[in-house]
């Protein structure tokens, strides 16, 4: 995933903005002044998270964590304070898109940070905290208290006397062929239930987070759905198009019902036959050379992998700016750097694929070139989590499986695990749709029937076993981009096909032609622009459903 910012809730750097303007007069100020000072603000910001996310107290070049964090608070109010001083009925059709990102900036994703404590934090959180209580303080707080503690529980799961983690019990349901052992292997996973969920009951921490989340959505006028419109998605088709693909899934795996520790079992035929050539030492190189038969070396772009396990580390995958490219006085660019975090105890086809979705994160912002205040991630994490997929999908092709492992499975078979994670996706994605229309639900029993309906898994709703997703807790609505995003991708790959060829591996020139139609443009320009001048039409769910049928 890329690690989007949450929406703005927050007017108050915006009513700073405008009162600032009203008191001080605007001066002389240029766009291009401020927008230096944004660049700034924004690579110091990156640099922050990279710090925080590596658990450091300096930035690699020495700078202490309070240094960044001082120089960050001065070039802030310096940018809130020229853009007080702007008026914006003078500037351009371009200049004022610019001021206007700049704008909503320091309430979104370039927020205050506190100087750092003097003594470290506790090294494991409060997890017998009242929900109750800590949700008076808020969303955010309560968030943050569900997060640790789900991070801790995803690091300590218990199999069989080994400390196992999350990814490593998912990587170990599809090839464990012993069914009492894949029931313990899921069973072992019941910490991060009970840590996202506690006892079940209206009280739980989850059940108590997503009213307060379904109040903010409120407040906002706004929707999980209302995103769609990014796209041109009429968000009211939103539902109807997830359930379609729970649907074809549905009929095309009728059979025996199954117990949700066998689900991935039943799709596995694929991991257990690629697993034992895809070692853990292998993901690096595999992943590498796939992007530089494309033209988009990683090494060469500025990709930088932090792919070990570690304590405290973030539980779920992601993928950042450390450092943004600059624009040379010749013309040229400096070389950024962008941060792939994830934790791979095991290698299998499950990793690999993930390692190549973070890589697609990576090559797609490496790409964009442009002026300072658009070069960021695209206005709908849909589409960037559609352009992540582009290239990682490739990987459930057997002929690529053939010329990347030297082995491969029967087209079938690859089907059924790329869509496998794929329903999921989109099963959790309603699940917070409906959670979120009406928070009164029971979690167990939502979750219960989408299973039961649509991917033929019997009931346990003694178990929430849904609540293993960090984004269910940190980012509400977050799965949604997942599940219309392989609506989306699958258009787009079948776009990328009739453009440049079905399998173009080996063709270093589809990366410079890709970028050019979908990777460089940032903020420049609207998502939906971009998707509808390349596809030549607006988003449609028929290349899913076609390629999940088979046909």
């Amino acid at each position: 995933m890329s690690r989007p910012v949450p929406l703005p809730w927050r007017l108050l750097p915006a009513l700073l903005i405008a009162i600032l303007a009203a008191c001080g007069g605007r001066t002389t100020v240029t766009v291009g002044g401020v927008e230096a000072t944004y660049q700034e603000a924004r690579g110091l910001k990156d640099t922050l998270k990279a710090i925080r996310a590596r658990n450091t107290d300096a930035a690699p070049d020495g700078t202490p964590l309070a240094e960044i964090v001082r120089r960050y608070g001065e070039t802030r109010t310096a940018l809130v304070r020229d853009l007080g001083r702007i008026d914006p009925s003078a500037l351009g059709e371009e200049d004022r898109h610019a001021f206007e990102v700049m704008q909503r900036a320091p309430g979104i994703d370039l927020g205050e940070e506190k100087p750092p404590p003097d003594a470290p934090a506790a090294a494991k959180p409060d997890c017998a905290y009242d929900p109750a209580a800590v949700a008076k303080e808020g969303f955010d707080p309560l968030s943050e208290r569900i997060y640790a503690c789900y991070g801790q529980a995803t690091e300590n799961l218990i199999f069989e006397g080994k400390t196992l983690d999350r990814l490593t019990v998912f990587s170990l349901l599809p090839i464990t062929g012993d069914r009492d052992r894949r029931r313990g292997l899921f069973l072992s996973m019941e910490p991060i239930w009970k840590a996202v969920n506690g006892d079940g009951g209206p009280g739980s921490p989850w059940r108590t987070l997503v009213r307060l989340s379904a109040a903010r959505f409120r407040e906002k006028n706004a929707s999980i759905e209302s995103s769609a419109a990014l796209l041109g998605v009429d968000p009211g088709k939103v539902e109807p198009w997830l359930v379609s693909v729970l649907e074809a899934w549905r009929d095309a795996t009728a059979g025996a019902d199954l117990e949700p520790w066998d689900f991935g079992h039943a799709a596995g035929a694929m991991e257990r036959a690629l697993t034992p050539h895809i070692p853990r030492e292998s993901l690096r190189p595999l992943n590498d050379r796939v992007y530089q038969d494309l033209g988009a070396d990683p090494v060469l772009l500025g990709v930088e992998y932090d792919i070990e396990p570690r304590a405290g580390k973030d539980p779920v995958a992601y993928t950042d700016f450390a450092a943004r490219p600059r624009r040379l006085p010749d013309g040229g660019w400096t070389t950024g750097r962008y941060r792939v975090s994830a934790s791979y105890a095991v290698g299998g086809p499950g990793n690999l694929n993930e390692l190549l979705h973070e890589t697609g994160h990576a090559v797609h912002i490496a790409a964009i070139r442009n002026r300072p205040a658009f070069l960021d991630w695209p206005d709908s994490d849909t589409f960037t989590e559609a352009l992540a997929e582009l290239v990682a999908l490739d990987l459930y092709d057997p002929e690529w499986q053939q010329r990347y492992l030297g082995r491969s499975v029967p087209g079938p078979d690859a089907l059924r695990a790329k869509y496998s994670g794929i329903v999921m996706d989109t099963a959790w994605a309603l699940f917070e749709i409906r959670m979120h229309r009406d928070p009164s639900l029971d979690p167990n029993q939502v979750w219960t029937d989408l299973m039961r309906d649509y991917l033929h898994i019997r009931p346990h709703l003694e178990w929430s076993w849904w609540a293993v997703r960090g984004q269910l807790i940190d980012l509400p609505g977050y799965m949604l981009n997942y599940a219309l995003g392989a609506i989306l991708v699958a258009d787009l790959r079948a776009r990328t096909r009739e453009l440049y060829g079905a399998r173009p591996w080996g063709d270093t020139t589809w990366y410079p032609r890709v970028s050019d139609r979908l990777y460089r443009f940032g903020l420049e320009r609207p998502s939906r622009q971009v998707i509808e001048e390349y596809l030549g039409r607006p988003v449609s769910p028929d290349a899913l459903i076609r390629d999940l049928r088979g046909r």
